[in-house]
Order: C-alpha cells, then structure tokens, then sequence
C-alpha cells in the first residue's frame, strides 16, 4: 500500500501543522505528566496502572520491536482482541512506523478474518490469546501471506508457541535492547509520524458487500476530537471506560485520540462478561453507550424492581413516573417539578440507581448508532443523567453532530461541531464537511469519488434540518423503497421504533413491492422472560416463548402501538416472531448488528411470502450455525399473526 502523496493531503488540510500527531501528543503528556495515571486495566480483580510515563515506554518499545520484524511504513497490521493495554499500546507502537493498524472485530469468524487480509496484503497480526492465534493461524492456511502473529496473553501459548508465533514481551525486550544500543531511535520513532499519515484502518458495516477500509489520519481525529472539546463534548481528564470493541471507531477516538489529546484516564475492565460490575468501581465521569445498550440497562432495573416487594418497590413506583413526567414537560418548554419532591426522590431512589449502575460521576453521557427509545431516553434523563444524542460516521470520526447539554430534543440530534459543516442537497441528504472528514476510501477510487464531491462527504443518510439549525436523521437514502401503490418509505425508521418496545431486540419490516408490510420480529429475551415469569407463562428456551400465544397478544399490542404513530399506508399489518435472535456469525447482521437486507430477504422469503398470503403458520426449515462454523438445519413451526392497529 502506499500513502497518498503528502502534496495532496496538505492541499486538502493546508492548517495541519506536520508534526501534529497522536504520538506526539502522548510524548508531551509523557513529558509533562510522568507520574499521571493514564490507562488502568484490571486483572483478576487487581488494578494494574501504566502512567504516562510507561505508557509511552511501551509504545515505543513494541514499535523498536516490531521494526526489526521488518514492519515498515504502509504495512498494514492487523490488531484483534477485547480491549487490552497491550492491544492498545500496539496500535499506536505500528503508527510510530508509518505503519497502519487494522482492528478487527473479536468475535470476526475465521473467513471475514482471511478475506480482511487478503484486501489489505497484512503479513503480520497482534492478537489477545489463544483463542484469537489459533484464529489467525487457520486463516494462514487460505491466507499464507501472514508471516508473524504477536499474542499478548501468554496463557496455553508461552514456551508452546507454534512457528510464526511470538509473544508481545518477546517482542517488546527486543525492541527495548534496540533502544538502548541505538540512543536517537526513541525520538526517531516519536516523531517519524507525519499528520498527513494514517493512524488507523477502521472498515465500513458491509450491509451490502465487503466491507471498505476506512483511513483516519491523525489530522482527521485530532480535529474531531478538538472540535468536540470546543463544543463541550468531552473536557480535559476524563475518566473513561473502554469496553467498546476494538474495532469500532468510538473506541478508538474515546480511548485513544481523545485520551491523548485530553489526558483521559482510561480504564479496562477484566473481561467484557465483567463490564458492568467494573463500570460502578470504575464511576466514569464520561459514559457512551449505543441505544441498545441504554436500553438492556434500563431492562435490568425494571426485572430488579420487579422483583422487589414493600417500601422499595412503592417508592419507585411514586417517585419514576413523576419524574419522567417532569423531564417530559421540561423537553417541551413548559416547568418541570423540583423542589423537595426532586430532592428527595435523589435522596431515596434517582442517585442511588445511578450508583447502582455505576454512573454515580457521570457528567457527560452520550447515546449514538441509531435512534433511541423515547421512554429509554426520558427515563435516564429523569434519572439525573444529562443524556444526549450524537449523529457521526467512522468517515468523520464518529463526531459531527451532537446535542447541546441544555437544547434537548426527542427528535433531533443536534447541530454541528464547532469545524464542522452541514447541509442537506435536493436529494434530502445529509452532506458534511471538515478537516474530521476522511480523504477517501482505502485503495477503492471509485467508492472516494461517490463519497467525496467537492469535499463534502455524501452520508447517504437522509435528513433535514429544523429551523432553530438541529439536525433530523429520517434513515438511509438508499432504503427509501416504495409499496406496490408508490406508497414511500424507509424500512429503518419503522424497525427503530419498533425497537422503542423492550420486548422486541431486532425486526425487519419488509414491503418493497407489496401491498401490505409486514415484519419479522426477535423478541429481547430477557425483557420478555421476566414479562412471562410475572404473567404465567410457561416455557424452556427462546423458540418456545417467541411462539406462545400470550407474547404473540404481547408484540401485536406493542406493534398496534406504533402503528397508530405512523403515517397512513405504513402500518405494519402482520408479523411473525422468529424462533432466534438475529445473529452476525449467521450473516444477518453486521458486526454492528446492521440488517443484510438481502440475506434476511433471501433466507426468510418463504415465510415473508405466508405473511403475504395471509397464513398463520409455516413449517420452516431454519438454518442453524454450530460453534465450530459449521452449518445444518432445523425444522420450525413458525405462528403468524395479524398486527392491527391501536
């Protein structure tokens, strides 16, 4: 790969000043802060911390390392695993050699793994454990390019290592050796970066083929991240969390770009099983989570309120709703109650949830992916949480458009960043631009032509903007489809509000072409099985009470509800609740639990069509994925039922 010729990125960002990089940024804090803590990781049930000062010491230690390695500028690297200090230190030990870290997402399967190195020629690879280097050691039989992985865990690996395989302390000693016999080196590596040089390669959902690199350089998420700091979106020394995948680029700008820019103390929990337990030791002062997250913790409450009897349970009951309905009106300009209802309701039930939760510190908390149940959203604000509502792609750093902590809407997502600019084309598109705008796609002219006209990036979202200047996401342009009678619509927007229901985790609502549409359901397991507990309702496994008449009475309510805010001729009118969850290893979903359209259309067409015909039941023969990749298949009484309205 090589990199694009720096005359063209300095025509593109003439105010990138050359030596303005992360790496930079993680010298002077070195420099500046030694002693500061700035990544802390816990290992069986111990905080071990790195400050600055080590931080940097082991950058640029794997950097000397792997150089020797024969890794050099334009080399792409692939990096897998759950957050660890190690993982992290080695993508930033990569940049340090102009190379380029490619993360992929932990649970990828052997074959995405494979056909990722293939795109992107990757000789070598950091991984987490075992269970990750025997991954990518099986995905050398198809891909025998890969000439090296690193593992960071020692476990079932050290002393056993197979051939092409050495550990990141091996790794590291090697390079710390070379900077001792080589004393310029250090600041060589240091500063060899250019802000014109890629930090990092993130990758597109792939909803509608193989997913396309995505280059970021350090000019990009410097500036995203400097103009989010100007509009009071993150602030100097946050505490973070980082329990995002890897490979997500909100992991990256949070737990690298930011934390370096802004002296974050980032912490890890021990495992991600382990996530919410560390969250409440860690108490963040900053806290993102996608509306699906929000959602399931919201979801744990109630099935613990549930549970609970006498004085707790009647003062949660008072004291929610009231604050819920004080949030609502205070959203709608009117006077929202205070006084000693508020201060007691902190006192007794809002504060100690959040502490409950581990959001006790809180003081900037986000939500961003797709649209986020009113209800979920108005509880976690009635709660005491300021939370807010971002709009942002990985082709912009994930950060373009947020919410203002006091200019709080249910329907929008805010306006841009300071650096940032917006506005919507006679397509109805949502274009933008600024130096946090990548400069095209990786070795892939021609989808950089469709992306980027004139320096405006094409979102291929829909959307419009309001008079007082907030932004209002409709959906994808490209998932407008119409009904057989020319009736328009957007699939994502029907599906996100059937989301807002706690019962229901995924559906695709399908109707391209038809008279009627009708929806395919995956109810949410949890939420659904406390609801059957309480209610009566018998059953031993998730196909068993998807198809029980009482939660078919419960989704048909749930969707008659949303039906009834729905434009006229867009009503779901039928539906079927599926025996499984949607799951990425079986390709229905991406990595970031995006639909494949086309899979679901092809692999569910035979009861897309009963829905159609007006049946109420099929015997479907379901697809099934075994732990070890390996497919079969199952025999399925699928029920079918009407929706109504409300």
């Amino acid at each position: 790969m090589q990199h694009d010729p720096i005359d063209t990125s300095v025509a593109l960002h003439p105010d990138w000043r050359p030596g303005d990089t992360i790496l930079a940024r993680l010298a002077q804090n070195a420099a500046q802060y030694p002693g500061e803590i700035a990544m802390r990781e816990r290992d069986r049930g111990i905080w071990q911390e790195y400050d600055w000062r080590a931080y940097l010491a082991a950058v640029t230690e794997f950097a000397a390392g792997l150089e020797a390695q024969g890794i050099g500028p334009g080399d792409v690297v692939m990096v897998i695993g759950d957050n660890r200090p190690n993982l992290y230190f080695a993508m930033l030990g990569i940049a340090c050699l102009r190379a380029i870290p490619s993360p992929a997402y932990a649970d990828a399967p052997t074959t995405e793994l494979a056909a990722q190195m293939a795109r992107e020629n990757i000789r070598m690879a950091v991984a987490e454990d075992q269970e990750q280097v025997d991954k990518m050691l099986e995905a050398r039989e198809s891909w025998p390019a890969l000439e090296l992985v690193i593992y960071d865990d020692p476990r079932g690996l050290s002393g056993r290592e197979p051939a092409g395989v050495m550990g990141f302390d091996a790794i590291r000693a090697a390079g710390a050796a070379r900077l001792q016999a080589e004393p310029g080196l250090r600041d060589a590596l240091i500063t060899r970066a250019s802000v014109h040089d890629i930090a990092v390669l993130m990758h597109s959902s792939g909803t509608t083929g193989a997913p396309k690199g995505i280059p970021l350089k350090h000019g990009h998420v410097l500036s995203g991240v400097r103009n989010a700091a100007a509009a009071g979106y993150f602030r100097q020394g946050e505490v973070h969390m980082a329990y995002l995948p890897m490979a997500w680029v909100g992991d990256y700008i949070f737990s690298i770009a930011a934390a370096t820019e802004l002296r974050f103390s980032v912490n890890i929990p021990e495992a991600q099983e382990t996530a919410l337990h560390d969250l409440r030791e860690i108490a963040p002062s900053l806290y993102f989570a996608s509306p699906r997250a929000w959602s399931a913790m919201l979801t744990r409450v109630q099935v613990g309120i549930a549970e609970t009897k006498g004085v707790k349970r009647w003062l949660y009951d008072w004291f929610m709703p009231r604050a819920m309905a004080a949030e609502r009106a205070r959203l709608a300009g009117k006077p929202g109650a205070g006084g000693l209802t508020r201060w007691l309701g902190e006192w007794l039930i809002y504060g100690p949830i959040r502490d409950q939760l581990g959001l006790a510190r809180v003081k900037r908390a986000y939500t961003a992916g797709e649209a986020i149940g009113e209800d979920v959203f108005l509880w976690f604000r009635a709660l005491g949480l300021n939370l807010r509502q971002f709009y942002g792609q990985t082709e912009n750093c994930a950060l373009a458009v947020a919410q203002g902590p006091d200019d709080i809407s249910l329907t929008t997502v805010g306006r841009p960043f300071p650096g940032v600019e917006m506005r919507i084309d006679d397509a109805g598109q949502i274009l933008l631009r600024g130096d946090n705008i990548f400069d095209g796609y990786f070795q892939n002219p021609k989808a950089s032509a469709e992306a980027l006209v004139d320096g405006w990036l094409q979102t291929g979202d829909a959307g419009q903007i309001e008079p007082d200047g907030q932004l209002v996401v409709l959906g994808r342009v490209s998932e407008v489809v119409e009904k057989r009678d020319g009736t328009r619509f957007i699939p994502t927007y029907i599906e996100n509000r059937l989301k807002f229901s706690p019962h229901i985790k995924d559906a695709a609502v399908i109707g391209q072409g038809r008279d009627m549409l009708v929806a395919i359901i995956c109810i949410d397991f949890q939420a659904v099985g406390q609801w059957a507990q309480e209610n009566g309702v018998a059953y031993t496994s998730y196909a068993e009470l998807s198809q029980t008449p009482r939660v078919y009475d419960l989704i048909a309510g749930q969707i008659a509800a949303v039906n009834a805010s729905l434009p006229h001729g867009l009503s779901v009118a039928r539906f079927a609740n599926l025996h499984k969850e949607f799951d990425p290893d079986d390709g229905e979903v991406t990595r970031t639990r995006k639909l494949k359209r086309n899979v679901i259309d092809d692999r569910y067409g035979p009861i897309i069509q009963a829905l159609n015909d007006g049946a109420d039941q099929i015997d479907f023969k379901a697809r099934i994925t075994y732990e070890n990749g390996q497919t079969g298949s199952l025999d399925r009484v699928l029920r079918l039922a009407d929706a109504g309205d409300s």
